[in-house]
């Protein structure tokens, strides 16, 4: 059976769609964003080192990593809306037990294991589903979607910051799980683009498959409706796996100053009300970034791999110069630099992706490159954990995720290279062959 929408609609119900991935990204990157606020509190109750502590953040960002390619599989044989509300569940689930506090190992398992896992079944879909609602307008739907963190987080450090005072890092938790909830709510908002049910599976799936004219950008990639499968063969692209390398490497510095700027800060001497409202200054330029990066790229001035080469090599400036910082102004101001860029690089990073292997194998893709950078998620923090606890300065944890970053910039520049050598090929091997004959007016005789 066909579907009955044969072009993304680029609007209409799209943008409840966009509005109610921008709530999923608050309520599930935003908490994670922001977990750098409990990073004290457990330290201290536990009484462990700094590495220790890290793993709590660590376990999330690989769960969510690793969970990209079940949560994009399960979207291929179920519908988006359906994985969205699982993961709000299980967001809920873990941020509740870890209520009970009762050791390290039990916040690995709960606001690590679980809520990793919630955050990846309900993040993941709702970025997917807002690709295959826009193809013209791809870039600003993804960017306000995306905004959904930074929003969310601006509020999210005051108070969270108050939760913890008024009723524990124990109590807070708690609290934040039973928001989380809201996610499912999300979840049901995001209807399916199309309808298209197959003879040879068991149910009726109501989602657009990839590989369809509503998944791509131009007519003439076009075809019919086929099953959806999970493309595994992806790591055999040589354009991948570059983009996958350079995700890896900005996985291992990304996650590292939101959790160590508090403590940078109290280290500063700088007083714990200040301090939050350095994450709202973090998240408002963010969000500021993301809005004016996606209606830039909209314009098509500048290539989407470009921009976002220059979007990283500025932040990792910002990291050099952020521990430089020895009172609160300093420290908002270079925060303030490092936050807007970030921003920049989150609104185009899947629009890139996009434009590596084709809007047919994006969902593919986006669960097998969360998988892959999953690897520097995963060793970025407690790396600069160790690194800190070496050096006995938090400054130094900055110091590694800025020189990270310019290592990942290189990768981009060779993936750009490689593409703009096939676009060249391609044209040389299509080139028309100019004719033998002596004379134009024969030419046109023999046709």
């Amino acid at each position: 059976m066909q579907a009955k929408d044969s072009n993304p609609p680029d609007g209409g119900y799209g943008w409840v769609v966009v509005v109610s991935a921008f709530m999923v990204m608050g309520l599930t990157a935003a908490v994670l964003k922001t977990f750098g606020l409990f990073f004290v509190e457990i330290q201290q109750h536990f009484d462990e080192l700094a590495s220790t502590t890290s793993w709590i953040t660590s376990v999330t960002i690989t769960i969510f990593h690793l969970g990209a390619p079940v949560a994009s599989s399960l979207c291929v044989q179920y519908t988006h809306r359906t994985v969205v509300i699982t993961g709000g569940l299980l967001a809920f689930s873990g941020m509740a037990l870890g209520f009970f506090g009762l050791n390290m190992v039990w916040l690995y398992a709960t606001t690590g294991f679980l809520q990793g896992l919630g955050i990846s079944f309900s993040w993941t879909p709702a970025i997917s589903i807002v690709s295959h609602y826009f193809s013209k307008k791809r870039a600003l739907a993804n960017a306000i979607a995306s905004a959904g963190e930074c929003a969310f987080a601006f509020m999210f450090g005051p108070f969270f910051q108050w939760l913890i005072g008024q009723y524990g890092w124990k109590g807070a938790l708690l609290i934040i799980g039973g928001i989380q909830l809201n996610i499912c709510v999300c979840g049901v908002l995001m209807r399916p683009l199309a309808s298209s049910c197959f003879l040879e599976a068991s149910h009726c799936e109501t989602e657009t498959p990839p590989g369809n004219g509503a998944s791509r950008t131009d007519k003439e990639d076009q075809s019919p409706i086929m099953p959806k499968t999970f493309n595994w063969m992806l790591v055999r692209r040589p354009e991948f796996v570059l983009y996958a390398i350079f995700g890896i490497l900005a996985a291992m510095s990304f996650f590292v100053p939101p959790l160590f700027l508090v403590p940078l800060s109290y280290s500063l001497g700088i007083d714990e009300s200040w301090t939050a409202s350095l994450l709202s200054i973090l998240a408002m330029v963010d969000f500021g970034g993301r809005l004016l990066c996606g209606w830039y790229a909209n314009l098509h001035v500048t290539k989407s791999i470009h921009l976002l080469a220059m979007a990283i090599t500025l932040i990792s400036t910002s990291l050099m110069l952020l521990p430089l910082a020895n009172n609160y102004l300093s420290l908002a101001i270079f925060t303030g630099f490092y936050g807007f860029f970030f921003g920049t690089t989150v609104a185009i990073h899947i629009t890139v992706l996009v434009d590596v292997v084709g809007m047919p194998e994006f969902d593919s893709a986006l669960g097998l490159f969360m998988l892959i950078r999953s690897t520097g998620g995963f060793v970025g923090p407690p790396l600069a954990g160790l690194i800190v606890d070496m050096a006995g300065d938090y400054r130094a944890g900055f110091y590694m995720a800025g020189a990270i970053l310019v290592l990942s910039a290189g990768f981009l520049i060779i993936l750009d290279r490689l593409q703009q050598r096939k676009i060249r090929g391609s044209k040389i091997r299509t080139k028309p062959e100019k004719s033998t004959l002596p004379y134009p007016s024969l030419h046109i005789l023999k046709h």
